[in-house]
This record gives structure tokens, sequence and C-alpha cells, in this order.
């Protein structure tokens, strides 16, 4: 078998036209070039690529007729990668990340070359300082961010996926919007037996922000949590993960309005329907715990 082909997929909403122009500079500049490069405008137009920029290839291009949210968007580059047929590994960058290293796509084969059973590797994300938020350290409590491995999840903003392991477990749950789908598409692969890897050594440089910056991010993220729970988790453990959720947020949230709009979140992700419930088996909760991270937490 041949070393995996490599594509890149970024997903826009078209507000930041330099930082995708920097980020597709900076994919242009790996020593070892992707195969394909889509660009999904989610909801808005999309500018020439070619010409304007020195790109490996040419660049195809998504344009979708409304905003699907960061899931849907992925989906729709998976799809057209699908039609290419020629895809074995897709690498999905934030709009405003950047490839600091060259090296990067010749890492990610080479993970992907040496494990058959590599399902996702994730990278380690910085900001301009160099320093890497602890929500963006796939593990609990104050862990290394340098320090490597298999684990439980992995970060949206900089990623690789394994196409035949999409194939197997399902794409990105579009239904989500924006909030859990890494952690919903992560489950489900660990449940299938493929390993999640965190390699800080595949840096993608990114703005230090606050998820909170989103408008709808109390809403949708406590929504989320619910569907989350009731889709993949035996019925003994949603009380529990739900349960310490609650806890947490109250501990964490300072805003009231904030508060309000969890609780509202919450309720209709009681309310509304989840979508297929395909919960894991229980050697997978043993399984996410051995790694160190519960399935309740």
């Amino acid at each position: 078998m041949g070393a995996p082909r490599i594509a890149v997929a970024v997903v826009t909403m078209g507000n930041r036209p330099d930082e995708v122009d920097a980020l597709l500079e900076s994919v242009a500049k790996q020593d070892v070039p992707p195969e394909r490069i889509v660009v999904v405008g989610n909801g808005c137009p999309l500018p020439d690529f070619a010409g304007r920029l020195s790109l490996p290839g040419e660049v195809t291009t998504v344009e979708l007729d409304e905003n699907v949210g960061c899931p849907g968007g992925r989906n729709a580059a998976l799809e057209r990668l699908r039609e290419f047929g020629d895809i074995d590994v897709v690498v999905d960058l934030d709009d405003d990340g950047l490839l600091v290293d060259p090296d990067v796509l010749r890492r990610v084969r080479d993970l992907f070359a040496a494990d058959e059973r590599l399902g996702i590797v994730g990278f380690r994300i910085a900001d301009e300082l160099g320093e890497t938020q602890q929500r963006h350290v796939p593990r609990l409590g104050n862990s290394d961010p340098r320090r490597g491995g298999y684990v439980t999840g992995f970060l949206g903003g900089g990623h690789g996926l394994r196409m035949t392991m999409l194939d197997e477990v399902g794409d990105w749950p579009a239904e989500f919007f924006f909030a859990h789908e890494e952690t919903d598409l992560a489950w489900r692969a660990v449940d299938a037996g493929w390993r999640i890897l965190y390699a800080p050594e595949l840096l993608l440089r990114h703005p230090r922000t606050s998820p909170a910056r989103h408008a709808i991010y109390y809403r949708v993220n406590a929504r989320n949590r619910v569907w989350l729970a009731r889709r993949r988790l035996p019925l003994a453990l949603v009380p529990v993960h739900l349960g310490v959720w609650v806890l947490l947020t109250l501990a964490r949230t300072r805003s009231g309005a904030g508060l309000r709009a969890w609780f509202g979140g919450f309720v209709e992700g009681v309310r509304e329907p989840a979508g297929e419930r395909r919960p894991m088996r229980w050697r997978t909760v043993w399984r996410l715990t051995r790694l160190g991270r519960p399935p309740v937490i």
C-alpha cells in the first residue's frame, strides 16, 4: 500500500478573506503538497483563489446557499472529495488558522501510514505567543500541551481524518451546527475500534479566542450536550453525564444571561429529537476511561 493521499479542507463564512489567503499560502509551502484542496463557502461566495495565490494545484470551491454550520460545511467538503475518489486522509483547518511548519502534511501522512487503525490525528493549537489554552488540550486537568499520545477526542480547528473511518462510522453530525460535533465523531470512532492520536508536533497557529464569542454559544452548547448524551451513551450514564455538566456549568458560568440561555438550550435538547440513538458499548466506556477521560466528564 502506498503513502496515504492527503486533502485539505477549509470552511469559511467569507468574513476572513485575508486569513484564508494566509492559510492557503501556508498549505502551499508544505514540503508534501496535498492532492486536493477544497474550500467551502458556508452561505457566502468565494473568490478565485488560483488567480491570486501560488498554490500547488487547483482549489475546488463549494458555495453553499446558506450557512449550515461547521459540521455541515465539512460534510460538503467530504461529499466533493468522495466524488474525486482519490483521497485517503482529509485535513480540516480552521479558516483563521496557519500552518507554521512546512512539514505538517508530511508528518500527517507518515502517522497514518504507520498505523492502519489510526482514524484521527489531532493537532496542537497555539496562539501567536506559542501558548496553548487548556481547553485545547485533549486531556483532563492541567496537562502538558506538548505531551502527545492516544486520547479520547480531538480539536476541530486542526486535525486529520481517515476517509475509510468516516465511511464506517459516518460523517459529521450536521444538525449540531456548532459545539460537541468533534466528541460525537470521536466517540463513534473509538466505539468502532479506531484510535485517536494527539500529535503536538503538528502545530496550527490560531488566535486566542473564547467559545463564548459566538452569540449562540450557551444555547447550542447545552442543547448539543444533551443530544450527545442521548445519542451516544448507555442509558445508565445519560443522567450522570448531564448531571455532572449541570454542576460544572453552575460553578463556571458567571453570566446570568448565559445561564438562562444554557438552561434554555438544555430543555431544547431534552424536548427535540436527538437523531439516531447508537449508544457506545460498555467496553468503549472502559476504553475511554483507561485513556483518561470517562464519558461522564
